[in-house]
């Protein structure tokens, strides 16, 4: 038999272990979820994660790749901060539809009217958006006590509302003969958020989430601010002793998410996604909490993290269409990669013992 006991410290080579462990387990299980469904398991698993980088096509999907990644990537940074600090922000998808929508409400509104500086102005439009959407959850908190984690969750399907009813009425095309969703904006060439060079998908948000992972890194390790948000997390009654105002933590943090998170709506309104559509969403806000614990709340983490998840999209979606493997298998595919790690955590705090044998 045996018993779990907490470890004196956490075991630095569990953490970073447990999310290795955990890509295998999801990869076994995921395998075996296919294989139920009728889907060759190894088959799946390649063109999941071989096929995108190394497959006969790669060269049409790697430029996917950055695309898919810089979404996560910087959402994810910005929840990171906040979960280190003990500030649980789960309504980041709310968060990414309002910058969208703020972005995108700028560009409309100056249309078509043509300035170098409408993107800049629509990504800074966007991270206010974000980050005030962020900040209702945050003063509800320390003004009343409520649950961060409830009000950032309900103000999503708010946000999911106000998209629907802005492809429906306020910013639906006038041009669009009657269907619902906005002007293109990549048919607008001062606000589309274009590939930088050509062919890598290398776009204005690639940049943008490469910035966040270089900054967060450094606020971490070398600022004061990011030894405040440690200090939050792992002890908040020392943290108060040392200064630190919880209130101002959770009103920065928030901010701070839900800009990243407002940002990361624009590049992909402006760019990918190109118009505001009841289906604009995909979810991404949800997806990058799973990268964030997956990258260890590290920024290098996450930025790797963010690839390996950008993967499973893309591969996700090979699947879907020469093996006719339903969407619904690759959302339980990458939930498991979130269970998994969670269950693996465990390990990293806690380890198994044998109970001493009863005397006869």
């Amino acid at each position: 038999m045996f018993k779990i006991e907490k470890r004196p410290i956490p075991s630095a080579k569990w953490n970073w272990g447990a999310p290795v462990v955990a890509v295998l387990l999801t990869m076994v299980f995921g395998g075996a979820l296919f294989a139920v469904l009728g889907v060759n398991p190894f088959l799946a698993l390649e063109k999941i994660f071989y096929e995108p980088l190394f497959g006969e096509y790669a060269f049409y999907y790697r430029p996917q790749l950055m695309v898919k990644a810089a979404p996560l990537i910087l959402i994810a940074i910005g929840l990171s901060l906040g979960f280190r600090a003990g500030i649980w922000n789960i309504g980041a998808e709310g968060q990414y539809i309002i910058g969208a929508l703020c972005g995108a409400g700028l560009a409309l509104a100056l249309y078509p009217m043509e300035l170098f500086i409408l993107l800049p102005l629509m990504v800074i439009a966007g991270a206010i958006g974000g980050a005030l959407w962020g900040l209702i959850p945050a003063f509800l908190k320390v003004r009343f006590g409520t649950n961060e984690i409830l009000v950032s969750l309900m103000l999503v399907y708010v946000a999911e509302q106000l998209l629907a009813s802005m492809a429906l009425g306020l910013m639906k095309n006038p041009e669009g003969m009657g269907f619902p969703g906005s002007r293109n904006l990549q048919q607008y060439p001062s606000a589309h958020n274009a590939e930088i060079i050509s062919g890598t998908g290398m776009h204005w948000g690639v940049v943008a989430a490469l910035i966040a992972v270089i900054f967060a890194y450094i606020v971490l390790s070398r600022h004061m601010f990011g030894f405040s948000l440690r200090m939050s997390g792992m002890a908040p009654r020392a943290a108060k002793f040392a200064g630190v105002n919880p209130t101002r933590m959770v009103l920065i943090c928030m901010a701070i998410s839900g800009s990243l998170a407002g940002m990361a709506g624009l590049f992909e309104i402006a760019g990918p996604a190109g118009q505001v559509s009841i289906d604009f969403n995909v979810g991404y806000g949800f997806t990058a909490i799973i990268v964030a614990f997956l990258g260890r709340l590290n920024p290098i983490g996450i930025l790797l993290a963010g690839v390996l998840m950008a993967l499973t999209y893309i591969g996700g979606e090979i699947t879907q269409s020469q093996m006719g493997l339903p969407l619904a298998a690759i959302q339980v595919f990458q939930g498991m990669l979130l269970f998994f790690l969670l269950a693996m955590d465990l390990l990293t705090n806690y380890r198994f013992r044998p109970t001493a044998k009863e005397a006869a």
